[in-house]
Protein backbone atom coordinates (compact mmCIF):
# COMPACT_ATOMS: atom_id res chain seq x y z
CA UNK A 1 0.00 0.00 0.00
CA UNK A 2 1.07 3.55 -0.70
CA UNK A 3 0.91 5.99 2.17
CA UNK A 4 -0.18 9.48 1.09
CA UNK A 5 -0.30 12.66 3.14
CA UNK A 6 -3.71 14.13 3.93
CA UNK A 7 -3.92 17.93 3.96
CA UNK A 8 -6.60 20.32 5.15
CA UNK A 9 -8.14 23.22 3.24
CA UNK A 10 -5.25 25.45 4.34
CA UNK A 11 -2.75 23.08 2.73
CA UNK A 12 -1.31 21.83 6.04
CA UNK A 13 -0.65 18.14 6.58
CA UNK A 14 -3.07 16.66 9.12
CA UNK A 15 -2.50 12.93 8.67
CA UNK A 16 -1.95 10.11 6.21
CA UNK A 17 -4.03 7.58 4.31
CA UNK A 18 -3.14 4.18 2.90
CA UNK A 19 -4.15 3.74 -0.72
CA UNK A 20 -4.68 0.22 -2.03
CA UNK A 21 -2.18 -1.06 -4.58
CA UNK A 22 -5.05 -2.81 -6.34
CA UNK A 23 -6.51 0.58 -7.32
CA UNK A 24 -3.73 3.16 -6.99
CA UNK A 25 -0.72 0.90 -7.58
CA UNK A 26 -1.95 -1.07 -10.57
CA UNK A 27 0.18 -1.76 -13.62
CA UNK A 28 -0.45 1.09 -16.07
CA UNK A 29 -1.99 -0.26 -19.27
CA UNK A 30 -1.56 2.52 -21.82
CA UNK A 31 -3.55 0.64 -24.45
CA UNK A 32 -6.67 0.42 -22.27
CA UNK A 33 -6.30 4.07 -21.25
CA UNK A 34 -6.16 5.03 -24.92
CA UNK A 35 -9.23 2.92 -25.74
CA UNK A 36 -11.20 4.47 -22.87
CA UNK A 37 -10.36 8.02 -23.99
CA UNK A 38 -11.22 7.28 -27.62
CA UNK A 39 -14.50 5.67 -26.53
CA UNK A 40 -15.56 8.62 -24.40
CA UNK A 41 -14.73 11.20 -27.06
CA UNK A 42 -16.52 9.15 -29.72
CA UNK A 43 -19.60 8.65 -27.53
CA UNK A 44 -19.78 12.40 -26.91
CA UNK A 45 -20.25 13.06 -30.63
CA UNK A 46 -23.84 13.84 -31.58
CA UNK A 47 -23.53 12.51 -35.09
CA UNK A 48 -26.29 14.84 -36.31
CA UNK A 49 -24.41 16.47 -39.20
CA UNK A 50 -26.28 16.44 -42.49
CA UNK A 51 -25.82 17.90 -45.96
CA UNK A 52 -27.96 17.32 -49.03
CA UNK A 53 -26.83 15.26 -52.00
CA UNK A 54 -27.81 16.24 -55.55
CA UNK A 55 -30.85 13.97 -55.19
CA UNK A 56 -32.13 15.96 -52.20
CA UNK A 57 -31.54 19.59 -53.28
CA UNK A 58 -34.74 21.20 -54.54
CA UNK A 59 -35.02 22.35 -58.15
CA UNK A 60 -32.89 21.45 -61.14
CA UNK A 61 -35.38 19.19 -62.85
CA UNK A 62 -34.84 20.76 -66.24
CA UNK A 63 -31.72 20.25 -68.34
CA UNK A 64 -30.04 23.71 -68.39
CA UNK A 65 -29.23 23.58 -72.13
CA UNK A 66 -29.28 21.08 -74.95
CA UNK A 67 -26.66 18.35 -75.02
CA UNK A 68 -24.73 19.47 -78.12
CA UNK A 69 -24.02 22.55 -80.18
CA UNK A 70 -23.76 25.23 -77.45
CA UNK A 71 -20.01 25.19 -76.87
CA UNK A 72 -20.60 24.48 -73.18
CA UNK A 73 -19.83 21.24 -71.38
CA UNK A 74 -22.82 18.97 -71.20
CA UNK A 75 -24.96 19.44 -68.09
CA UNK A 76 -27.95 17.51 -66.83
CA UNK A 77 -28.99 19.63 -63.83
CA UNK A 78 -28.18 22.93 -62.16
CA UNK A 79 -28.19 21.04 -58.84
CA UNK A 80 -25.15 18.94 -59.73
CA UNK A 81 -22.23 19.34 -57.26
CA UNK A 82 -20.18 21.60 -59.54
CA UNK A 83 -22.95 24.22 -59.62
CA UNK A 84 -23.45 26.90 -57.00
CA UNK A 85 -26.34 25.78 -54.83
CA UNK A 86 -25.87 22.21 -55.95
CA UNK A 87 -25.69 19.10 -53.81
CA UNK A 88 -22.63 17.86 -51.92
CA UNK A 89 -20.60 14.92 -53.15
CA UNK A 90 -20.62 12.11 -50.55
CA UNK A 91 -22.58 14.37 -48.19
CA UNK A 92 -22.38 13.59 -44.44
CA UNK A 93 -25.45 11.95 -42.97
CA UNK A 94 -26.55 11.35 -39.37
CA UNK A 95 -24.70 8.39 -37.86
CA UNK A 96 -23.97 6.74 -34.53
CA UNK A 97 -20.34 7.04 -33.39
CA UNK A 98 -20.85 4.93 -30.26
CA UNK A 99 -18.01 2.60 -29.32
CA UNK A 100 -18.32 -0.19 -26.78
CA UNK A 101 -15.88 -1.24 -24.11
CA UNK A 102 -16.09 -4.11 -21.64
CA UNK A 103 -16.78 -3.25 -18.00
CA UNK A 104 -13.61 -5.00 -16.86
CA UNK A 105 -11.57 -3.03 -19.40
CA UNK A 106 -13.14 0.25 -18.23
CA UNK A 107 -12.36 -0.49 -14.60
CA UNK A 108 -8.80 -1.51 -15.47
CA UNK A 109 -8.36 1.72 -17.46
CA UNK A 110 -9.59 3.82 -14.51
CA UNK A 111 -7.20 2.00 -12.17
CA UNK A 112 -4.38 2.70 -14.62
CA UNK A 113 -5.29 6.40 -14.75
CA UNK A 114 -5.47 6.66 -10.94
CA UNK A 115 -2.15 4.84 -10.58
CA UNK A 116 -0.56 7.18 -13.11
CA UNK A 117 -1.64 10.25 -11.12
CA UNK A 118 -0.22 8.81 -7.90
CA UNK A 119 3.02 7.73 -9.57
CA UNK A 120 3.53 11.21 -11.00
CA UNK A 121 2.69 12.92 -7.68
CA UNK A 122 -0.36 14.63 -9.15
CA UNK A 123 -2.77 13.26 -6.57
CA UNK A 124 -3.78 15.21 -3.46
CA UNK A 125 -5.97 13.91 -0.64
CA UNK A 126 -7.88 16.51 1.42
CA UNK A 127 -9.44 15.64 4.77
CA UNK A 128 -12.67 17.42 3.76
CA UNK A 129 -14.04 20.13 1.50
CA UNK A 130 -16.75 22.11 3.25
CA UNK A 131 -18.12 25.54 2.35
CA UNK A 132 -20.38 27.59 4.60
CA UNK A 133 -21.61 29.55 1.60
CA UNK A 134 -21.31 29.61 -2.18
CA UNK A 135 -18.09 31.54 -2.72
CA UNK A 136 -15.97 30.99 -5.82
CA UNK A 137 -13.14 33.17 -4.52
CA UNK A 138 -12.87 31.12 -1.34
CA UNK A 139 -12.79 27.81 -3.20
CA UNK A 140 -10.13 29.19 -5.53
CA UNK A 141 -8.07 30.03 -2.45
CA UNK A 142 -8.43 26.45 -1.23
CA UNK A 143 -7.12 25.15 -4.56
CA UNK A 144 -4.24 27.59 -4.27
CA UNK A 145 -3.48 26.44 -0.73
CA UNK A 146 -3.21 22.79 -1.77
CA UNK A 147 -1.40 23.71 -5.01
CA UNK A 148 -4.01 22.13 -7.28
CA UNK A 149 -3.90 23.29 -10.89
CA UNK A 150 -6.69 22.48 -13.38
CA UNK A 151 -8.06 20.11 -10.80
CA UNK A 152 -10.50 17.24 -11.02
CA UNK A 153 -12.09 17.31 -7.56
CA UNK A 154 -13.79 14.10 -6.44
CA UNK A 155 -16.33 14.32 -3.61
CA UNK A 156 -17.99 11.36 -1.91
CA UNK A 157 -21.38 13.00 -2.39
CA UNK A 158 -22.75 16.18 -3.90
CA UNK A 159 -22.37 19.29 -1.76
CA UNK A 160 -24.31 22.20 -3.29
CA UNK A 161 -22.05 24.89 -1.80
CA UNK A 162 -18.88 23.21 -3.03
CA UNK A 163 -20.30 22.40 -6.46
CA UNK A 164 -21.60 25.94 -7.03
CA UNK A 165 -18.39 27.50 -5.71
CA UNK A 166 -16.22 25.46 -8.08
CA UNK A 167 -18.22 25.53 -11.29
CA UNK A 168 -16.97 28.94 -12.49
CA UNK A 169 -13.29 28.22 -11.92
CA UNK A 170 -11.66 27.63 -15.30
CA UNK A 171 -10.20 24.16 -15.71
CA UNK A 172 -11.79 22.83 -12.51
CA UNK A 173 -14.24 19.95 -12.67
CA UNK A 174 -16.11 18.02 -9.97
CA UNK A 175 -17.09 14.36 -9.95
CA UNK A 176 -18.29 11.56 -7.68
CA UNK A 177 -16.44 8.24 -7.20
CA UNK A 178 -19.04 6.46 -9.35
CA UNK A 179 -18.83 9.02 -12.18
CA UNK A 180 -15.09 9.50 -12.66
CA UNK A 181 -13.75 8.58 -16.07
CA UNK A 182 -10.35 8.08 -17.67
CA UNK A 183 -10.52 11.14 -19.92
CA UNK A 184 -11.18 13.60 -17.08
CA UNK A 185 -8.52 11.98 -14.87
CA UNK A 186 -5.83 12.11 -17.56
CA UNK A 187 -6.79 15.63 -18.66
CA UNK A 188 -6.67 17.05 -15.13
CA UNK A 189 -3.48 18.72 -13.99
CA UNK A 190 -4.15 17.54 -10.43
CA UNK A 191 -6.49 14.90 -9.05
CA UNK A 192 -7.96 16.08 -5.74
CA UNK A 193 -9.77 13.51 -3.58
CA UNK A 194 -11.49 14.04 -0.30
CA UNK A 195 -10.54 11.36 2.22
CA UNK A 196 -14.05 9.88 2.08
CA UNK A 197 -13.97 9.87 -1.73
CA UNK A 198 -10.59 8.08 -1.79
CA UNK A 199 -12.00 5.33 0.45
CA UNK A 200 -15.12 5.07 -1.71
CA UNK A 201 -13.04 4.80 -4.90
CA UNK A 202 -11.11 1.89 -3.37
CA UNK A 203 -14.41 0.15 -2.62
CA UNK A 204 -15.86 0.72 -6.09
CA UNK A 205 -12.81 -0.12 -8.24
CA UNK A 206 -10.97 -2.71 -6.14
Amino acid sequence: MATVSVVNMEGKEVGTIDLSDAVFGAEINEHLVHLAVVQQLANNRQGTQKAKTRAEVSGGGKKPWRQKGTGHARQGSIRAPQWKGGGVVFAPVPRDYTLKMNKKEKRAAIRSALSDKLANEKLIVVDELKMDEIKTKKFAEVLGNIKANKALVVLKENDKNVVCSARNIEGTKLALPETINVYDIMKAGTLVLTKDAAEKIQEVYA
